[in-house]
């Protein structure tokens, strides 16, 4: 029994860790350390780099990307390397909560594909890879950046067993669900025909 406790205790523990991190805005951040004003009033008022896009700054753009990505892989690793193997799965649930629905921000927050895109890499590199160029091919042929990323978030389940990594289908299947639910007006305007086009103004 003290051992089941433990062990519960430890996992709670990184759940709580995993969601802090992946409650960090990095893209609110940096428009405003970088002076491009408040993201909230911005295009979409999405905290994401596809809106910090819109701010005009690539650099912020691309800073968002890699560190929304960063705290998703950050977040698995930590957790593979200093608890049971199974709180990497946990952990990366709950990073993905966390960055979708920060307390500090009365739980307004993004979307969650990059996030999503990083923990993958982290969980089994293959499936991330593999879900990028699914993104990237998605994003070339359609030039809708939320089909994109809803074709990657549903290909991960795929190429979780196509690669030979069922375990994770389970995760993958929730994540690509709670993606599918953030993205839930940009679905509606892909059916309606008024989803605006990657470099589009």
């Amino acid at each position: 029994m003290p051992d089941i406790i433990s062990s519960a205790s430890t996992l709670l523990l990184w759940v709580a860790i995993a969601y802090v991190i992946g409650s960090i805005p990095f893209g609110l951040i940096l428009a405003r350390v970088m002076g491009l004003g408040n993201l909230r009033d911005i295009g979409s008022g999405n905290i994401g780099a596809t809106n910090v896009l819109r701010t005009g700054s690539k650099k912020a753009a691309a800073l968002t990307l890699l560190l929304d990505g960063g705290k998703g892989a950050v977040v698995v690793l930590l957790a593979r390397a200093y608890a049971a193997p199974d709180a990497a799965q946990f952990a990366a649930f709950a990073v993905m909560v966390g960055h979708c629905f920060p307390v500090w921000l009365e739980f307004r927050g993004g979307k969650g594909v990059a996030t999503f895109l990083g923990l993958l890499y982290a969980l089994a590199w293959p499936i991330g890879i593999a879900a990028c160029l699914t993104w990237l091919v998605t994003a070339l042929v359609f030039r809708f950046s939320s089909l994109a990323a809803l074709a990657a978030a549903a290909s991960a389940m795929v190429w979780a067993l196509a690669l030979g990594v069922p375990q994770i289908f389970i995760l993958c299947a929730l994540l690509t669900a709670l993606i599918f639910w953030r993205h839930a007006d940009n679905v509606r305007r892909l059916v309606a025909g008024t989803e605006s086009k990657i470099g589009k103004k």
